[in-house]
């Protein structure tokens, strides 16, 4: 499914639950992973994660749009649209869309690349060594130990 086509759903689903058109954009994001889907307040556009449709089908997914248009025409509507508001809380129960999102299995989440340290901060004054991926000004730090200058060393293979 392509973001032409989740356009197309949101707008059928908007119209057919809550009998209000959905007149914004809708796309999907492949960075939303804890999360199925975010309404943005300023631009009134909704994301919604790839991740759902391919790990839980598209019932789930038609649940957590049901959720995102409840903040959609809520906000819009000048009402309670936040998850703690009652507005909120019977809409959603009137349409059927779900509080929370399922957690997607770990087989589906990509692997996050991990780089290795290059850098060592080392005290001059207590020794205590800290490692870090990118390199940074040591005269703007202090050891967190004892307030020692601190002094950058590169490791070596980068």
């Amino acid at each position: 499914m392509n973001d032409a086509e989740l356009q197309v759903w949101i707008e059928r689903i908007s119209l057919e639950f809550f009998g209000i058109p959905f007149r914004h954009r809708a796309r999907f994001n492949p960075r939303l992973r804890s999360t199925g889907g975010r309404y943005f307040l300023k631009s009134h556009d909704i994301e919604i994660s790839p991740y759902q449709l391919q790990a839980h089908g598209p019932e789930e997914v038609e649940k957590i749009i049901k959720h995102e248009l409840c903040h959609y025409h809520l906000h819009l509507q000048k009402r309670g649209y936040q998850h703690r508001d009652p507005e909120f809380k019977a809409l959603l129960e009137q349409v059927g869309g779900s509080r929370f999102c399922k957690n997607l299995p770990t087989t589906i989440q990509p692997k996050r690349k991990t780089e290795p340290y290059r850098y060592k901060l080392i005290c001059e004054l207590c020794g205590m060594s800290y490692l870090r991926k990118r390199r940074i000004d040591p005269r703007r730090y202090a050891c967190g130990k004892c307030q020692g200058r601190l002094q950058l060393y590169s490791i070596k293979g980068t």
